[in-house]
């Protein structure tokens, strides 16, 4: 009965990550925009709404919904969006011959490669390949603690989940749909405060990785080398950034040792996803996405130091806001995962 009541009933999509809450609700047949919303958050509080029994995020989610809403929610169903850095997703490849024991292989792969006790996660898997010899095996893990207290966050704002799934999911969705993101591609999703990187191909996220250095850790960068207060840094970075002029080599010079842990980082996602998985399948392009992708010339630096073709990401042409105010082009890219999520059709949940 639950699959025939949600089957058609709109969906929306919400976002949660370590520095705010973004909502959205999109019609996925005209790609159009019916209402959106953001509300930016405390770090520091929401680690302890997520860890712990604070209401922070329940309290702010209503207040969204209440007072920072453009448009309108088309329905109260969720599709949650966690945060991909607390989350940990792999490929790996089976002989057919293991498909009887798969959940027994699924536990060894935590086992081996996730650092946390597999009792305390949600541990999802399933089969997205297949050839005569192998299977080839997408597994999501990510903490119990955290999901149920983003579920209850959202409960307690008087909405309904339906679907969990890693931000970088629906990146990827979104990505498929509008950035030729069904040929093997690396995406970097430069958040605030992290990067999230993952390998998408065919439609599927394959393997993912990050690291604690975001859009504010560049602004800090060029704060302190040119030593100048953090809004001119924050100007520096998005009107200059890396493109050539008088400061380039300066704000270069502030953000190379950042930018390098980066790509060693997306290095490590490469080798893996051409070592466990690509059978032969080549990484076609990189696209970086999120807020930290509005830095000038970031594109070239990734296309120079890992010799692929790569862009920042602009899925906004297939997204109309109809009469609603677009929101401002340095904060279009904030608004990716959500998009995402909310562009799940209802009907593809119960497959």
């Amino acid at each position: 009965m639950a699959r025939l009541f949600y089957r058609d009933k709109p969906i929306i999509g919400i976002d949660i990550s370590s520095t705010g809450v973004k909502v959205m609700a999109v019609d996925t047949k005209k790609w159009l925009v019916l209402g959106y919303g953001s509300i930016d958050l405390e770090p520091v509080k929401v680690k302890e709404a997520l860890e712990g029994t604070s209401t922070y995020l329940a309290d702010n989610i209503k207040a969204l919904m209440k007072e920072k809403m453009l448009g309108s929610l088309s329905s109260n169903h969720v599709v949650l969006g966690v945060p991909t850095a607390r989350s940990f997703s792999r490929t790996f490849l089976l002989p057919v011959s293991a498909e009887k024991t798969l959940k027994d292989a699924v536990e060894i792969e935590v086992d081996q490669y996730i650092p946390i006790p597999a009792a305390t996660l949600y541990i999802d898997y399933q089969i997205i390949e297949r050839d005569k010899q192998n299977i080839t095996v997408l597994m999501s893990a990510i903490s119990r603690v955290i999901v149920d207290n983003c579920v209850s966050a959202v409960e307690g704002a008087g909405l309904e989940v339906i679907l969990v799934e890693p931000g970088m999911n629906a990146v990827g969705r979104l990505l498929t749909a509008t950035e030729d993101g069904h040929l093997p591609t690396v995406i970097v999703d430069i958040g605030p405060a992290s990067t999230d990187i993952a390998v998408l191909d065919s439609g599927s996220i394959r393997v993912t990785g990050g690291l604690a250095i975001g859009g504010n850790t560049f602004t800090l960068d060029i704060a302190k080398k040119l030593g100048v207060t953090l809004e001119n840094a924050h100007q520096l970075k998005v009107l200059n950034g890396l493109n050539a002029g008088s400061r380039q080599e300066k704000i270069k010079a502030a953000l190379n040792p950042s930018l390098e842990r980066i790509i060693v980082e997306t290095r490590k996602v490469i080798r893996y996803y051409n070592e466990r998985i690509s059978d032969d399948r080549k990484l076609e392009q990189l696209l970086v996405v999120g807020g930290g992708s509005n830095l000038p010339g970031i594109g070239e630096y990734f296309t120079n130091a890992l010799v692929m073709p790569a862009r920042v990401a602009s899925p906004w042409q297939k997204l109309d806001f109809g009469k609603l105010p677009e929101p401002a082009k340095q904060f279009r890219s904030r608004y990716i995962t959500v998009a995402g999520l909310a562009s799940v059709t209802p009907g593809s949940i119960w497959k």
